[in-house]
């Protein structure tokens, strides 16, 4: 028995070595063009505002993420870049702009309830990166800036545009 333990021990020892050379495509980029569909070219993100979503937004919803050392480390990386994906996919503040109108209403619509409901950032996060977690001011702040560009583009937009028909 402890001779199958063994040579369990190093099969696993073993892959877990092998997968150490597979590392995914880091969400970094170096390209400055990046920022031509950032949501700040659009909207004015006052500097409060601006550093709560780099500090607890940008790293999962941007096309630029910080990466921890334990990053470097299989498989955390491979569920580190599965949290980024999704997180873009759900928002990505690097390509707001490029948005449809109804689709920035819908995406801040979404922010606002994600914030008030406590779901953003995602406790995974915090855990580790405790930095992150939003204050009820930090919150405030996030809400009311999210709520006036919500509310100026419901305004400023045909109803039926926000609308998906």
């Amino acid at each position: 028995m402890k001779k199958y333990l063994f040579i369990l021990f190093l099969v696993l020892l073993s892959a877990f070595i092998i997968i150490q050379f597979f590392h995914p495509t880091k969400n970094i980029s170096t390209d400055i063009s990046i920022y031509k569909n950032d949501i700040s070219t659009i909207y004015i993100i006052p500097d409060s505002v601006h550093q709560i979503l780099k500090t607890s937004c940008y790293d999962c919803h941007s096309n630029n993420t910080q990466y921890p050392w334990y990053n470097n480390i299989q498989p955390i990386a491979w569920w580190l870049n599965h949290h980024v994906k999704e997180g873009k996919r759900a928002l990505n503040f690097s390509e707001f702009a490029s948005y449809s109108i109804r689709k920035k209403y819908k995406k801040l619509d979404g922010l606002i309830k994600e914030i008030q409901s406590d779901k953003m950032p995602l406790s995974s996060y915090t855990l580790i990166h405790r930095y992150a977690i939003l204050t009820t001011d930090q919150k405030e702040k996030l809400i009311n800036w999210a709520t006036v560009i919500r509310d100026s583009i419901k305004t400023n937009t045909p109803a039926d545009s926000l609308i998906k028909k």
